[in-house]
């Protein structure tokens, strides 16, 4: 897969991740393993790079006495996820016409 691409599509899973619930990073790989396989060296320079760009906030808050890192989504990461939802009706409709899907259904 291009790593562009692949990039994406990970910082919007990550933005997921942390849609619904304030997340810290182990969290946030478990809960994304079941759909992509993600390691730590993999997540933490996308949760900065996500930060930097104001799509989700970092804060502290001490769990079992240490503090952890939490991560929030911002109004601007929300917006990004809907703006990959558009844009993924798209790439869909990119790929039926590569693959020749649905040519049969406007054909009937």
């Amino acid at each position: 897969m291009d790593i562009q691409l692949k990039r994406g599509l990970l910082d919007v899973c990550v933005l997921a991740a942390i849609q619904d619930n304030d997340s810290y990073g182990y969290q946030i790989i478990k809960d994304m393993k079941p759909y992509v396989d993600i390691s730590e060296s993999t997540l933490y320079p996308i949760l900065r790079r996500l930060e930097v760009a104001k799509y989700l906030t970092v804060y502290s808050a001490e769990y079992n006495g240490r503090l952890r890192k939490y991560y929030r989504i911002t109004e601007q990461g929300t917006e990004r996820i809907d703006e990959f939802k558009r844009e993924w009706e798209e790439i869909l409709s990119i790929y039926k016409f590569i693959t020749k899907e649905g040519k049969q259904d406007e054909e009937a």
